[in-house]
């Protein structure tokens, strides 16, 4: 006679993981992503550099941004590691008093974050503009595709520095430091809309001749209605390459503008203010204070590109 199996009722059986986290495990995605050491490297340090930009006020000796912690008897140190090298200023100090790697902590924060607020707006312009023109066609579609192939003959740089020297005529000595960064994400956010645009019109071309499109328009949905909820989720692949890709962009052109004087105030630095300010004690010998933060931003961009390469290499069907 078989023994009966006795239930326990109240023994707590490990909760299963959700849906959506094991499909991503089991995604081709993520297997290409575990098959490339190169593509790991690359998304931790970028993910080092976002955590570290967040903490910084954590993380830092002092505020950089706060003129009463500076002391300009503390100016110029060479890093610890140096015969002249002083507790806490492990990669030194500037000509102000500012720790180096404070300032690079903070100025991390500042760069990454009129990256990512650019993308935001380039994304939201380029792909509203495509969706309109792609799905409507006709004179839409011409007037916006020919205001596109006007601003691809300039290179980006350029219409950010018309944008910045506009803005900068218009109000003059007016503008702080949070009106200077929203400048500069408005600059990039209008600097980089193009490729969104055009990419996003040419999937949407495909995808309003499918019988989906088809089956909304016949219920009556409206047009609005059809694009968002219908037929941009089939354009995400190709915009989170070009969202990835422009990341490092934008932040190269933030700091292209900062280096030029058009970018962040020195009371307020980003690695590109950081970099023109060490940029003039290159030749004295202060050779740390334009290096490490060189260092950050060629890492910090270089990581951002390896992981746009893989992604674009990932989400190519052609390459499966």
């Amino acid at each position: 006679m078989s023994e009966a199996v006795v239930s326990h009722p109240t023994e707590k059986r490990p909760a299963a993981a959700p849906g959506w986290f094991r499909r991503a495990l089991d995604s081709d995605l993520f297997y290409s992503f575990r098959r490339s050491k190169i593509t790991m490297i690359a998304a931790g340090v970028t993910l080092l550099f976002f955590l570290i930009a967040i903490f910084a006020s954590v993380l830092s000796v002092q505020n950089p941004f706060d003129p009463a912690q500076l002391q300009l008897m503390n100016s110029r140190i060479s890093p610890l590691w140096t015969a002249d090298g002083q507790s806490p200023f492990l990669l030194g100090t500037d000509e102000q008093g500012r720790d180096v790697l404070s300032a690079i902590l903070y100025g991390l924060r500042i760069s990454l974050l009129v990256g990512v607020l650019g993308v935001v707006l380039s994304g939201a312009i380029g792909i509203l503009l495509g969706l309109t023109a792609g799905y409507f066609g006709g004179a839409v579609d011409g007037l916006i595709m020919r205001i596109a192939d006007v601003q691809l003959s300039f290179p980006a740089i350029l219409i950010a520095l018309l944008i910045n020297g506009i803005a900068k005529s218009v109000f003059g000595n007016k503008l702080d430091e949070m009106s200077m960064l929203a400048v500069l994400v408005f600059a990039i956010g209008l600097s980089f809309w193009v490729q969104y645009a055009r990419t996003v019109r040419g999937s949407v071309l495909v995808e309003k001749n499918k019988d989906y499109v088809a089956a909304a328009q016949l219920i009556g949905l409206p047009a609005p209605v059809i694009m968002l909820r219908h037929v941009l989720p089939n354009t995400t692949g190709p915009i989170l390459v070009i969202a990835t890709i422009n990341l490092a962009l934008a932040i190269i052109t933030e700091a292209t503008l900062s280096f030029l004087g058009s970018g962040m105030p020195e009371t307020m630095p980003s690695l590109g203010t950081l970099i023109r300010i060490g940029n003039g004690y290159l030749f004295a010998g202060e050779w740390w204070i334009v290096a490490f933060p060189g260092i950050a931003l060629a890492a910090l961009i270089l990581s951002i590109n390896l992981l746009g390469d893989w992604l674009r290499d990932a989400l190519n069907p052609k390459l499966r």
